[in-house]
């Protein structure tokens, strides 16, 4: 593929338009249309643009159901800015190398890099199909963002997820599931011995959270992580609390599903439980899959991430690959180098460039 200077400029030019658009998870609106304008006017060949809801794809010409399909896909919603900005958050600000703006990590660098080398596989056809996707409400895991495009593609045998991992790839990723737990007691005068105390009750949960170690350890993803990270209880400080309420972020690895979880938990411990959702498993690829292969070819390093991405949601394999830090992301002065995106695309461009999957 013949990525040029012309490239990396057009990569930045698309993202300052993004940065200048806000996109905060389920009001993408605004930002799609911009992308679907720069997209018909700097794409190098003509092309059908599709868009459902906030989400919009393009498939490269010459499609054939009969050759396997690699998916592109990078998101283009943000989280709301956090306080702290040296600048505002929503206007792109250049200093050198530097692009400071919120969504240039993540997931910006992801979609524009994306993007340019998909103008490349449409100017030199691969023996695969190739469908770029830029997805909405990644940051929340909504409803209304990659699980409701699929259902309008065509059958997908593996992608890649654009996401801020210093454009090493990513083979696997911790699943997330996040529990509402409820300990119950009786209210009583906190100046007598009566009633029993919900949030004493609770602390014996919470130190069943800490503690417990699962028997299947992952070399890539380690333990399953729970954290306690949210607790209420009480109404006022002479009243036993007759109720608390706690949450738990659970990090699951590859051996554990969400749902084998929850009834380990519920087994172990004697509060209410109740999932927010068991949607959100650990995800990995076959470390002889086409594409990890190639990458290893190229030096690059596999690893586990921490993190969760649209991996969860999408049941192929699927590689995490992307220009930035995950460390940077969701903090304030949030940014990207110019030359990350000029790497990512070089490096995604070699990745695929006479792929065969």
């Amino acid at each position: 593929m013949n990525i040029t200077e012309a490239n990396i400029n057009q990569a930045v030019e698309l993202l300052k338009v993004l940065i200048n658009t806000p996109s905060i998870s389920c009001e993408e609106g605004d930002a799609t249309d911009k992308l679907q304008m720069f997209i018909e006017r700097s794409a190098p060949i003509q092309f059908e643009i599709h868009r459902h809801m906030n989400n919009l794809w393009c498939i490269a010409p010459g499609f054939d159901a009969s050759r396997p399909t690699l998916l592109l896909d990078a998101h283009i919603d943000t989280v709301k800015p956090v306080s702290g900005w040296s600048n505002p958050p929503f206007i792109p600000t250049i200093d050198g190398d530097i692009i400071y703006g919120l969504g240039t990590n993540d997931d910006g660098a992801s979609l524009v890099s994306m993007l340019q080398v998909f103008y490349a596989i449409c100017l030199k056809p691969q023996k695969y199909n190739t469908i770029f996707l830029a997805s909405a409400e990644e940051e929340v895991s909504g409803k209304n963002g990659i699980e409701a495009v699929i259902p309008h593609l065509p059958p997908i045998s593996c992608a890649i997820v654009g996401e801020p991992t210093g454009m090493q790839p990513a083979v696997a990723e911790k699943g997330l599931m996040v529990l509402d737990c409820t300990a119950h007691g009786t209210a009583g005068h906190a100046a007598r011995n009566e009633g029993v105390n919900a949030l004493y009750n609770a602390i014996d949960d919470i130190y069943w959270f800490r503690n417990y170690k699962e028997t299947k350890s992952s070399d890539l993803l380690g333990n399953v992580k729970m954290t306690v990270t949210q607790i209420e209880a009480g109404q006022q400080h002479n009243v036993i609390p007759d109720k608390c309420k706690f949450v738990v972020d659970v990090r699951s690895n590859e051996y554990y599903s969400n749902k084998e979880l929850l009834e380990i938990i519920k087994e172990n411990i004697k509060s209410d439980v109740e999932a927010r959702s068991t949607r959100l498993n650990s995800s990995s690829i076959p470390l002889d899959h086409p594409l990890v292969k190639r990458a290893v070819e190229m030096g690059l390093k596999p690893y586990g991430s921490p993190t969760l991405s649209n991996q969860a949601l999408l049941d192929i394999p699927t590689l995490k690959l992307g220009p930035g830090d995950s460390s940077r992301s969701h903090t304030a002065n949030e940014y990207i180098r110019i030359s990350e995106i000029r790497e990512g695309i070089k490096l995604y461009a070699q990745l695929l460039d006479g792929l065969r999957l």
